[in-house]
């Protein structure tokens, strides 16, 4: 793996570990049905996806060769 590869899988890690944190205080006020708290839910496991598909994506171009 390349140095730019290791930075977006830290990138992506970091985001994942940033939408769960986000989805578990979301779930945790979703009780009351406020409309916060499902944008929380909603920017929570958008940006959870979003660290795993930077992550696979970065983990799948450093193992994987050309198509030719």
């Amino acid at each position: 793996m390349t140095g730019a590869n290791i930075l977006f899988v830290a990138v992506g890690a970091i985001a994942v570990l940033g939408g769960l944190a986000t989805l578990v205080t979301a779930l945790r006020r979703h009780r009351a049905n406020h409309p916060a708290s499902v944008a929380m839910l909603i920017g929570g496991m958008m940006v959870t996806a979003f660290g795993l598909l930077l992550t696979g994506f970065a983990i799948a171009y450093a193992t994987t060769e050309p198509a030719r």
